[in-house]
C-alpha cells in the first residue's frame, strides 16, 4: 500500500507527487503514454528540444511559482514575439504598434486608438456579443479580417460569429512597440527542455508508464489510500451523461538540412485557405543552439492542424460554450462524491490552463491535502 496513486504525469500529477513525496508520502504515478511530461514533453531530435504537443513557453507573475520550477530547471530568457503571416505579409504579435503601423501607416498611439475607434464606431458595435465583435471592438475591422478570423475559424471550427467573447478577451493589444507576448516578470524555456525538468521533479518516484488507468482501475486503487486523477472526467466515468467536447492538433513534424527556416519560434498563419494554424521551428526557443552552445546545423518544424476532437485523440482545447459547461457541472457533482478520489489538471477540471497555474493549483491542492492528513 501506498498513499496516493497519481494518475498522469504531466504538470499537476508531477508537481502532487514531488510535494507529497518530499513531505514523506508514499506515492506511485501511472501515464498511460510511454513518457512524462504530459503535453508538454519535449523529445531531443537532432541537438533541438522539440516540443511534441505543441509550443509551451513559461511565463508567470506568481513568484511562489516561479521559484518552486527553477528548483527543477535553469530556465532561459526566452521572449515569446510571434509572426503572423497573412498571404505573405509578416505582422507583429502581439498586436502592437508595429501591427498598426504595417496595418494603416499610423506612427503615433493616438492615430491607432482613433483608427481602431472609428472602425468599431463604423461596425456599429457598442456592447460585443460574440467573438466577432468582441475582436472587431479591440482592434477594429481590418485586423479582425487580416489576422484573427481565418485564423480563429480554423483554430475552433467554428464561424467567429458563434463563438463567445472570452475567447479573444485575453488577446493583448498595447499602444507600444513591445512584441513581448506574455505580460509576465517571469517567463522562458526550461534548458534541456521539459522531460529534463519533470524527470527531475519525479526523481526518486516510482512511476508507471504504458500503464492506462481507466482500464485497471479496480486493481490499481487497491494500491493506494487516495487517488489522485488528472485525465478527463467525463472518460472516468465512461461517458455515462454524455461527451464533453475539444479541440484537438495534429501535428507535422520534418528535420530540415539547412539552418533556419523561418528565423522564428512561432508563425502563425491567419488567412482562412492555408490548412495549418501555424509553424514552429523549435530551435529558436533555444536560440538556435545545444546544451554546449553551437550553433546547430540542421532545424525542425511542426506544422499544426487544427481538428475536431473524437473520443481516442488527445483533447487539447475545452470548448467551454453554454452546453459543455453544464455537461461538465454534472459530472464535477458526480466527482465530489467519489470516496478518497481528487480531481485536479486541466482534463479533469475540463478547463483551459496556463502552466503557471496548473502547477499553482497543484500547489494549492497540496496544501489542502497537507492540512487535512494533519
Amino acid at each position: 500500500m501506498v498513499d496516493y496513486l497519481i494518475v498522469g504525469a504531466g504538470l499537476y500529477g508531477a508537481t502532487m507527487a514531488e510535494r507529497l513525496s518530499h513531505e514523506g508520502k508514499k506515492v506511485v504515478v501511472v501515464d498511460k503514454r510511454p513518457h512524462v511530461a504530459g503535453n508538454v514533453y519535449t523529445e531531443n531530435i537532432e541537438g533541438i528540444n522539440v516540443h511534441k504537443y505543441g509550443a509551451h513557453i513559461f511565463h508567470t507573475n506568481n513568484k511562489d511559482v516561479w521559484m518552486y520550477v527553477q528548483q527543477f530547471a535553469e530556465f532561459n530568457r526566452f521572449t515569446n514575439s510571434p509572426v503572423a503571416n497573412y498571404k505573405g505579409e509578416l505582422f507583429s504579435l502581439p498586436f502592437n504598434m508595429y501591427t498598426f503601423n504595417k496595418m494603416w501607416g499610423v506612427v503615433t498611439p493616438e492615430d491607432a486608438a482613433e483608427k481602431i475607434e472609428e472602425q468599431r464606431h463604423a461596425a456599429g458595435i457598442s456592447e460585443p456579443k460574440n467573438l466577432e465583435e468582441q475582436a472587431i471592438s479591440l482592434v477594429g475591422t481590418d485586423i479582425y479580417e487580416k489576422l484573427i478570423k481565418g485564423y480563429t475559424q480554423k483554430q475552433w471550427g467554428r464561424q467567429c460569429s458563434e463563438l463567445p467573447t472570452f475567447i479573444i478577451k485575453r488577446l493583448p493589444v498595447r499602444l507600444t512597440f513591445d512584441n513581448n507576448y506574455f505580460n509576465a516578470l517571469y517567463q522562458g524555456i526550461p534548458v534541456g527542455g521539459y522531460t529534463k525538468m519533470v524527470e527531475k521533479m519525479l526523481d526518486g518516484i516510482e512511476v508507471r508508464l504504458g500503464v492506462d488507468y481507466l482500464e485497471n482501475k479496480a486493481e490499481l486503487n487497491m494500491l493506494a489510500d487516495k487517488v489522485i486523477y488528472t485525465g478527463p472526467i467525463d472518460a472516468y466515468f465512461g461517458y455515462k451523461l454524455g461527451t464533453l467536447e475539444y479541440r484537438s492538433v495534429r501535428f507535422e513534424t520534418e528535420v530540415l538540412d539547412k539552418p533556419n527556416f523561418q528565423g522564428n519560434a512561432a508563425v502563425n498563419y491567419t488567412d482562412a485557405d492555408t490548412p495549418w494554424t501555424r509553424i514552429i521551428e523549435h530551435k529558436w526557443f533555444e536560440f538556435g543552439k545545444d546544451e554546449n552552445g553551437n550553433d546547430l546545423p540542421k532545424t525542425v518544424i511542426s506544422r499544426e492542424y487544427s481538428s475536431e476532437w473524437k473520443v481516442g485523440d488527445e483533447p487539447y482545447y475545452p470548448v467551454n460554450d453554454e452546453r459543455n459547461s453544464k455537461l461538465y457541472a454534472k459530472y464535477k457533482a458526480l466527482a465530489d462524491k467519489e470516496y478518497n478520489v481528487i480531481f485536479g489538471g486541466r482534463l479533469a477540471e475540463y478547463r483551459y490552463y496556463d502552466m503557471d497555474t496548473v502547477i499553482a493549483a497543484a500547489l494549492n491542492m497540496f496544501k489542502d491535502l497537507e492540512y487535512s492528513d494533519n
